[in-house]
């Protein structure tokens, strides 16, 4: 059955779409997490890979001495993309590091069981929102539309245009626009934490019996609770903005890719 629908003829052009796939999904965010367990995304990557396969025009596709480099490509576009929508994302995670810092919380990170690396416990709170709320608007469905729609812009056959460095300068772009982000998510409570610190200050001036350093660490961790709740919402705002910062980004990339 399988050998029916893949020509062993086009199986070079089945393979270079496989690669695109799979280099993609090993780096874009929710699909790349350690819970989802590798041998699924080869098999996701493969069976996606299958039905794009039957779609592409294959006519004007010639095998010669550039195929290696073609399968280069295809796993650079992949993780390029991939990555740039990671980086994009982890902006919940530095806004989250903002937040702790001022909290007092910077020292008790805890593992981040999807990538398996350190992460703050605001931003982990930030983050886990921030999947849900991807999930629940389809957004999972939207990142694997972008990858279908990136023969779109550069097909099979086509090389990166690396000359002009327009890819570079795009991505330093995206990582800058990235801090841009987390500052805008974490100021609300960074600065009610920063209006604390001054109010501290003030008493500790006014009424040196009062040991501030007693006092000020719960109260700061009670007033960025209540911050929180009352900004939660904003913050939904926030990763809404966000997520389409990141469908922006990864569609400019590919144009960028495609030369456009």
């Amino acid at each position: 059955m399988l050998l029916e629908l893949i020509d062993i003829n086009r199986l070079p052009i089945f393979l270079l779409v496989f690669v695109r796939l799979l280099s993609f999904f090993l780096v874009v965010p929710l699909f790349s997490y350690r819970t989802i367990p590798l041998p699924f995304r080869i098999g996701f990557s493969f069976f996606l890979a299958l039905i794009l396969f039957q779609t592409i025009d294959s006519t004007l596709f010639v095998l010669d001495h550039t195929y290696i480099f073609l399968i280069v490509k295809e796993a650079l576009v992949g993780l390029l993309v991939g990555l740039l929508a990671f980086i994009i994302v982890s902006a919940i995670q530095v806004a989250g590091g903002f937040v702790d810092f001022q909290m007092g919380f910077a020292i008790a990170n805890v593992v981040d069981p999807q990538t398996g690396a350190q992460s703050p416990l605001t931003g982990q709170y930030f983050y886990m929102i921030a999947l849900l709320f991807l999930l629940a608007v389809d957004g999972h469905h939207l990142i694997i539309d972008g990858i279908f729609t990136s023969y779109q812009f550069i097909s099979i056959d086509a090389f990166i245009p690396f000359e002009d460095g327009s890819i570079t300068e795009f991505i330093i772009q995206s990582f800058n626009y990235m801090f841009i982000i987390a500052f805008q998510m974490a100021i609300p409570i960074v600065g009610t934490l920063f209006l604390v610190d001054i109010a501290l200050g003030i008493i500790a001036r006014t009424v040196p019996q009062l040991n501030v350093f007693v006092v000020g660490l719960p109260l700061k961790i009670l007033v960025s609770f209540v911050a929180i709740l009352i900004f939660l919402s904003l913050y939904i705002t926030a990763i809404e903005n966000l997520f389409g910062t990141m469908f922006r980004a990864m569609r400019g990339l590919l144009q960028i890719f495609g030369g456009a």
